[in-house]
């Protein structure tokens, strides 16, 4: 797994990369994503890292700290329901898993050792397996 980044971080400072305000009119959605890459990454809740994880914002720092949420608690909870993280892992294009082989491989053992999950995470950890 590579190196995870400095936690005092933000994923703008990370990327070097600001983005600008949103609009008066952002969604809550968008707003949300904008204060969250101002936020140092190592304060992020589980939450929070569903949500940006989910609208593929900060992969590649973000993804080794989900890792090590869902490796103590695999069905760790955000605000929608019980194993909402690692449903947002796993449903991440199959092309993120190539710059993170090792978490790739690590997320499959975890999952694959799985029971008992609801039917749509079932479904969501199958589709991952099989590719």
């Amino acid at each position: 797994m590579k190196r995870l980044p400095n936690r005092a971080s933000s994923l703008e400072a990370l990327e070097g990369h600001q983005w600008p305000t949103p609009p008066p009119h952002a969604t809550r959605l968008v707003a949300t994503t904008h204060a969250l890459r101002r936020r140092p990454i190592g304060e992020l809740t589980v939450e929070d890292l569903r949500l940006l994880i989910g609208q593929n914002v900060g992969l590649r720092h973000l993804l080794p700290l989900a890792w090590e949420v869902l490796r103590d608690n695999p069905m760790a909870e955000g605000d929608l329901y019980e194993g909402d993280l690692l449903s947002a892992v796993l449903t991440r294009d199959q092309v993120v898993w190539t710059d993170f082989p090792d978490l790739g491989d690590d997320l499959r053992v975890l999952v694959g050792a799985l029971t008992a999950l609801p039917p749509d995470l079932r479904k969501q950890a199958e589709m991952f397996l099989s590719s």
